[in-house]
């Protein structure tokens, strides 16, 4: 007899591709901590930083919380009105998922499916494919936290982000991703350009013009406090995003990697392409970095709802496409109604919301066919069939971009309804959505007794609070103590 060797895990679980997509989890991780919290965090200014990264990490903690415990199986579970039925009845019985925990052994541990189906089997366990859908629900919250920085308030924040990922994120995902209503007519959405990106801009834009804007000096005076930052953050953006796409087949195939190469050359062609216009059509004539830092992010989100169902010929235009489109809005859309009444703090409308939605209708256009994202049965693949889809250019017709655009006016009237409505109850649970002026004009040590380059010598500061001063035994008004000589045994307490 042959030795008997054993396996350290079931016969469904492919080790290559849960290792794989833990791997695409985390680095869509990293884009939002410390990703996100870095970018906005340079991009502020600087009394601004601290509020900006604590509602990213508390942001990004409170989703994963709601979704363990409830969230998850509304966007990805058994359909709440148990699917089937057609017309409205159907669409609401095909709408959201079942809301109840995945922490359990048996939730963790086993094979994970979705109810509503999928073209083959998934072969890594449920708490893979839990925690992958999660960094994508963490980072939007913090996408839209960048329309309104500078004026919202933290305990607002804190109630709004729980609400709106259980009433509105996890509605999107299941009706596009879980199996509901526009899944099932054939619209399509690889990564989220409309569940995450065009659902953002939208929450965004919303809740900018609800909360009212910035202070006017912060309004005048909104310059970077670290472009340094600014480029660390949107390095890890850029290559967090080969997780973001790369990740969405569920397998370590070739799907897999064309959509990570199209990652590449979409945001290539968006960066360059805003560079250049920067230095045509400005009148300063000149490339700026935060230029190609947004054209950068159009890309990227551009190409998020395509990566795997085009190729690279149509990743390069459709970078082009949309940063053109979007340069444009970013630079004309602000001088009239409604854009020019509402203080969206760093464009999200523009280079999510805009872009987003760009990238969906663009895969009616772009799809190849031939891109397919599981294989077909043959020589050269191995499984049930294949999934492609058709774009109007590659012969599909209009019945994809139609499919495209009716879903797009889903997400964006939904999105922007249900805002108004969870921020008008925010606004009544913690008495008003916006900080206080005073305090807004002191930023982070008002709100937080922090601040982002804390001075060793303490000056008067009138109007914050005392608990900063108090750890290194000042008084708020008095004046600050020499500071330790280097051989004072008392240095290391200062």
């Amino acid at each position: 007899m042959g030795a008997v060797h054993a396996i350290p895990y079931p016969s469904w679980l492919n080790s290559g591709d849960n290792t794989w997509q833990l791997v695409a989890a985390t680095l869509v991780g990293l884009m939002s901590l410390p990703g996100i919290a870095v970018l906005y965090g340079g991009l502020v200014q600087r009394k601004w930083s601290v509020n900006t990264m604590l509602m990213s990490f508390a942001g990004f903690s409170v989703v994963l919380i709601v979704w363990a415990l409830w969230a998850y199986n509304q966007g990805f579970g058994h359909p709440i009105g148990g699917g089937g039925g057609t017309g409205i009845v159907g669409f609401f019985h095909n709408m959201w998922g079942i809301p109840h925990p995945i922490v359990s052994h048996f939730g963790e541990q086993n094979q994970a499916v979705l109810p509503e189906g999928t073209t083959i089997p998934f072969h890594f366990p449920t708490s893979t494919l839990a925690y992958f859908q999660f960094v994508f629900a963490g980072i939007t919250p913090l996408l839209f936290l960048g329309s309104v920085l500078g004026r919202f308030k933290f305990k607002a924040w804190m109630l709004f982000v729980p609400l709106w990922i259980t009433f509105v994120y996890t509605v999107n995902a299941f009706l596009l991703w879980g199996g509901g209503w526009w899944a099932h007519l054939g619209a399509v959405d690889y990564s989220g350009g409309y569940v995450i990106h065009l659902a953002a801009g939208v929450t965004g834009f919303v809740a900018a013009w609800r909360i009212g804007p910035r202070l006017a000096r912060d309004r005048q005076h909104g310059v970077p406090n670290n472009l340094l930052l600014v480029a660390v953050g949107a390095g890890i953006l850029w290559l967090g995003w080969n997780g973001f796409n790369g990740g969405d087949p569920y397998y370590a195939g070739v799907d897999a990697a064309a959509a990570v190469l199209n990652t590449n050359l979409a945001t290539a062609s968006a960066l360059l392409t805003w560079v250049l216009m920067d230095w045509w059509f400005t009148k300063q004539k000149k490339p700026t970095f935060l230029g190609a830092v947004n054209g950068m992010i159009v890309g990227l989100v551009t190409i998020t709802p395509a990566a795997g169902w085009v190729d690279g010929y149509g990743a390069i235009l459709m970078g082009l496409i949309a940063s053109s489109v979007v340069w444009v809005a970013w630079n004309y859309l602000p001088r009239i109604r409604p854009f020019s009444k509402v203080d969206d703090a760093l464009g999200v409308v523009y280079t999510h919301g805009i872009a987003g939605l760009l990238g969906g209708l663009m895969v009616g256009l772009f799809a190849d066919p031939g891109m397919t994202e599981y294989g077909v049965t043959g020589t050269n693949f191995a499984g049930k069939g294949s999934f492609s889809v058709d774009g109007l250019f590659y012969g599909g017709g209009w019945h994809q971009l139609w499919l495209q655009f009716i879903s797009a006016v889903w997400v964006i009237c939904f999105t922007a309804v249900m805002t108004i409505v969870l921020l008008w109850i925010v606004g009544l649970v913690v008495r008003g959505l916006r900080e206080p002026d005073e305090r807004l004009e002191l930023g982070d040590l008002a709100l937080h007794d922090e601040e982002l380059y804390p001075e060793e010598r303490f000056a008067e500061r009138v109007g914050v609070g005392s608990s900063a001063f108090a750890m290194a035994g000042i008084a708020v008004g008095d004046v600050s103590p020499p500071l330790a000589s280097p051989s004072s045994p008392d240095r290391e307490r200062h």
